[in-house]
């Protein structure tokens, strides 16, 4: 066959990627805005005003053409399992089946369920026992995230296990160990947060787009509260999380860690922090950067001494630990994608306080009795603009926990080359990688002018666009049998 320059290897890590990049657009989208919209409806029981159940009605059918999405490619990403990484699959089936069984047959099947009663019950219950089917499943797509993040902190941080040595496969020796990984409690928060601000900032990013027409300036004026004051709540619980996660990688991680700071060299007790830097991953060394002192032993032990690993150090140790073994037989060295993890932590960080900076002001601008938020039209400019953001960040956080793990798949005990399917091969990846993108910018594109729709539409559409299951008076007189057609003798 003709060498294009590409491999198995490539084309697999490449086409999971770009799946699950694709797919992670959604879920945390999803699981944020249904929550969203289940306090939406909630101040609706409590206030009895219209206006808040219109909101959860129509931010709800943009969280329904999210969910369908979101199902699709995730659909995808699993068969890919089986498919590209057959190797992994046998390895960490075991394993790796319990969590994503339990949350197809219990978390997904509730959060299906309840979607379907919330959407077509309008008028069949009373607005608390409907509110109740909203919260359900929002509380369905949460616990979905836990038992994903369960498999995905296995990867990260192997638990509960021992190896069968005669068919080298993992075998689960406790169910109890694997959900209690420790792993596992400080990335949920993490993810959990990062999906409350991602939607919350589509709230008010589209809404901020809407009031630049001038339209509907009640609804979306109430709808940009609403995302902003979650959007702030869920910023500050991010940079929370994202601290004590962090915090965690220094003795899990340190390779992962080091490179999220782009030390190679041991820091020194001053504790430089790097705000930026140039990097030679070749050489493994900085070149430059701007440094600011103690920041580095704050963020890392929250006080003013200490010392962190540098990545040449760490590299020697973990050679050390592995060299020997089965597992690390053909590694030549453990060093990361440390441009990646380094500026994809600095998007993070400064995306964090841009987001508080917007939500403060924001909050500010929209207080109740004020036109200043009309007036402002540059800032909802750039709430519009950053609707977009919390997308990209997501992809950065996601691109440290999988990259930073590089070489293994599941760390220690199965490399990435190791977990690739033997049958794959360069001409078919490529076509399935073709097929995938258009599939991917297809409903991605679908999505977006759906959403569009909604949003030039306008709330008033709530009403008319079949969430109703309360026949109106001109289906009553068309009905054939009212009419007694079906009574001709």
């Amino acid at each position: 066959m003709f060498n294009i320059g590409l491999s198995v290897l490539g084309l697999s890590r490449f086409q999971f990627a770009m799946t699950t990049v694709f797919h992670f657009f959604f879920v945390p989208f999803s699981i944020g805005l249904a929550f969203i919209v289940a306090i939406m409806e909630t101040v609706y029981v409590i206030k009895k005003d219209d206006t808040y159940k219109n909101m959860a009605k129509f931010w709800g059918k943009i969280f329904l053409y999210s969910f369908a999405v979101g199902v699709v490619t995730g659909i995808i990403q699993e068969f890919q399992f089986g498919m590209n990484w057959s190797e992994y699959s046998r390895f960490m089936g075991d394993i790796f089946g319990a969590p994503l069984a339990i949350e197809a047959l219990a978390a997904f099947f509730m959060e299906s369920t309840f979607i379907g009663l919330w959407m077509f019950t309008w008028d069949r219950f009373n607005k608390v026992i409907h509110c109740l089917f909203i919260w359900l499943t929002a509380f369905g797509s949460t616990l979905s995230a836990v038992w994903i993040l369960a498999a995905n902190s296995f990867m990260q941080n192997p638990v509960g296990y021992a190896i069968n040595a005669s068919t080298h496969r993992v075998q689960m020796t406790s169910f109890s160990a694997v959900v209690s990984n420790r792993q596992l409690w400080n990335e949920f928060p993490h993810v959990i947060f990062g999906a409350f601000l991602t939607a919350s900032f589509v709230v008010a990013g589209a809404s901020a787009w809407r009031l630049l027409k001038k339209d509907h300036e009640h609804f979306y004026r109430k709808s940009l509260k609403v995302g902003l004051i979650i959007g702030l709540c869920a910023c500050l619980g991010s940079v929370w999380s994202g601290d004590t996660q962090t915090r965690y990688l220094i003795n899990s991680q340190p390779m992962k860690f080091s490179a999220m700071e782009g030390l190679y060299k041991n820091s020194t007790n001053k504790g430089e922090w790097a705000a930026a830097a140039g990097l030679d991953t070749k050489n493994h060394k900085t070149t430059w950067s701007i440094d600011i002192p103690y920041v580095l032993n704050i963020l890392s032990y929250h006080k003013l001494s200490g010392t962190i690993k540098g990545q040449n150090q760490v590299n020697k140790e973990l050679k050390a630990k592995y060299d020997n073994t089965r597992q690390g037989r053909n590694i030549k060295n453990y060093y990361v994608p440390t441009k990646t993890l380094f500026w994809s932590f600095r998007l993070m960080a400064v995306s964090a306080g841009l987001f508080g900076l917007i939500a403060i002001i924001g909050l500010w601008f929209n207080r109740k009795k004020s036109q200043a938020i009309m007036r402002q039209r540059w800032f909802l400019y750039v709430m519009g603009i950053c609707l977009w953001l919390p997308f990209i960040v997501n992809t950065a956080g996601w691109f440290i926990t999988e990259f930073g793990r590089y070489p293994w798949v599941v760390y220690g005990l199965l490399t990435i080359a190791d977990a690739v399917s033997p049958t794959s091969t360069v001409v078919g990846l490529l076509f399935t990688n073709i097929v995938y993108f258009l599939i991917f910018a297809g409903l991605g594109l679908v999505m977006i002018l759906l959403s569009h729709r909604v949003l030039k539409a306008g709330p008033d559409s709530v009403t008319t666009d079949g969430y109703s299951t309360k026949p109106d008076e001109t289906s009553k007189k068309v009905d054939p049998y009212e009419m007694g057609a079906a009574h001709n003798e």
